[in-house]
């Protein structure tokens, strides 16, 4: 057994732990990680009630793929989507997900 140099010390690093949902933190930087998540992200901050059809023509990528991530952020719930009609828009609905695209830069125009 390792001999602790500090027992206090120890004890304030270990209560780090309970002070942030670390489990709920590395998902939300696992999400973010992916750089075409992250592009829909940019792009629906910038552009928010924009349709699957111009966001893939936005990013250059098939309506396949959009939707496909644009399900995952939804299923997180960090996207909505709003049908009117055949249209389906999409935006943000995550304040703390906004929150960190500013802090990386994004602008809202």
């Amino acid at each position: 057994m390792t001999d602790t140099g500090d027992p206090a010390v120890v004890q304030r690093a270990s209560a780090a732990l309970s002070d942030v949902d670390t489990g709920g933190w590395a998902r939300r930087f696992d999400l973010l990680s992916d750089q075409h998540r992250l592009e829909i992200l940019l792009s629906l901050h910038r552009a928010p009630g924009i349709c699957v059809s111009d966001l893939a023509a936005a990013l250059g990528r098939s309506e396949n793929a959009v939707s496909q991530a644009l399900r995952v952020l939804r299923d997180q719930g960090w996207v909505t989507s709003t049908r009117v009609g055949r249209m389906v828009t999409y935006r943000l609905d995550d304040d703390v997900v906004h929150d960190l695209l500013h802090w990386i830069g994004a602008r809202h125009s």
